[in-house]
């Protein structure tokens, strides 16, 4: 019996929509990510882009268990000495409230290039309107 190992041009991608609202992060999060990285299906290959593309709407609404709305910082660095940045998840969730649930699937896909090609199917709407109503996506 051999293993069997998906290919590139073999895979073909579905379309999944998330309700965000009073959903917990992280919970939300590992559902996106694992679906991202196709670890759902049984063709599941770790160096292969197997995964399928992500809908999350209503980003805005997400819930954060505990203290974390409170504690929660984010930080950037400009490359330069002092040039590092830390902003409050209440003022995030304000401006950009996609940044949140990107990040937390982000820290959930594996540090390598692969990674980079597999955030690019995760979309992420502030509001309950989403742009990928001819994909069909499946709810849920």
């Amino acid at each position: 019996m051999k293993t069997y190992l998906a290919k590139k041009e073999t895979v073909q991608p579905k379309w999944f929509l998330i309700d965000a609202e009073g959903k917990v992060l992280g919970r939300l999060a590992v559902k996106a990510a694992n679906i991202i990285r196709g670890r759902h299906k049984p063709t599941y290959t770790p160096h292969v882009d197997t995964g399928d593309y992500v809908v999350v709407i209503n980003a805005s609404k997400v819930v954060l268990t505990g203290k974390k709305e409170e504690t929660t910082e984010y930080m950037s660095f400009s490359g330069y000495v002092g040039g590092e940045k830390y902003r409050k998840l209440a003022d995030v969730r304000e401006q950009k409230p996609e940044f949140i649930i990107k990040q937390a699937v982000k820290g959930m896909l594996p540090k390598n290039r692969l990674a980079a090609d597999m955030l690019t199917k995760l979309r992420v709407f502030p509001g309950a309107t989403h742009d990928h109503e001819a994909q069909n996506p499946v709810k849920l």
